[in-house]
């Protein structure tokens, strides 16, 4: 589980752990995974950084200490808001190389890791990744990035081995919380409907595990409104005024 410490891969872990899975967890933040590793009950908490290509693959082989692999999540993300031209070149490097790269590293080392016994590999994307999302541009890029990386190596993973996207609405952590709420990007999450809990995209993620399903959005509803903003770019860029409106009123009814 990358980006273990806390928010969504917390949620994640935890919930495997109580149904059962030794569960390693890794983040970048050293002292806080290994503070969750012990308030979770998992067997370890790992400092980790998914830029680097290496770091995925000394995970693996600390999971394998514990038992075979049967499930890898790619979790860790950045989530820097912002139009593309106002951000700087440091965020959208490391909204890139932590996002996508570092999706692809892990997936990688899960599917050395696994073998022949097979397994999952559950990758976290995003809403954003499937529909015009200004003010999350670069955002929206790696995650579709990461959406069109787990179709594609789903179809070219040996049998036994599945890959899964998961595309959650806005969830609420400390993510979503420390971005903007000027922005449109914030103002166009909160126009969905309720705030996802972390609960809800934890379940959603674990439900993955041995499914078919390549693609799952959360709420399935907004998916479906996505994939059709998607289909006719041209037109949504009219309407983003009317949910960013949306968004800034139900902002303050928080």
């Amino acid at each position: 589980m990358t980006g273990g410490a806390r928010g969504i891969g917390r949620g994640i872990a935890a919930l495997l752990v109580a149904r059962g899975h030794r569960v390693v967890v890794s983040d970048v933040d050293a002292e806080a995974v290994a503070a969750t590793a012990g308030e979770i009950g998992a067997v370890a908490g790992l400092a980790h950084d998914v830029r680097d290509p290496d770091a995925h693959r000394v995970v693996a082989a600390e999971a394998a200490r514990h038992a075979p692999l049967t499930a890898w999540f790619n979790n860790a993300g950045v989530g820097d808001d912002g139009t593309l031209a106002a951000l700087t070149d440091e965020q959208v490097r490391r909204l890139v190389e932590v996002n996508l790269l570092g999706t692809m590293w892990g997936t990688r080392a899960a599917l050395a890791a696994l073998g022949p016994r097979g397994g999952d590999v559950v990758n976290v994307a995003s809403l954003a990744g499937l529909t015009p999302a200004p003010g999350y541009s670069v955002y929206a890029a790696t995650k579709a990035g990461v959406v069109s990386l787990s179709s594609s190596v789903n179809a070219e993973a040996p049998r036994g081995v599945r890959v899964h996207a998961l595309c959650p609405d806005g969830a609420d952590t400390a993510m979503l919380a420390a971005q903007d709420p000027a922005g449109v990007g914030a103002q166009l999450v909160h126009s969905g409907g309720p705030i996802l809990t972390v609960e809800q995209v934890a379940e959603a993620a674990v439900a993955l595990l041995g499914s078919r399903r390549v693609v799952r959005t959360l709420p399935g509803w907004r998916g479906g409104v996505a994939r059709g903003a998607a289909l006719a770019p041209g037109v949504s860029q009219h309407v983003v005024g009317l949910f960013a409106a949306q968004g800034r009123r139900a902002m303050r009814r928080r």
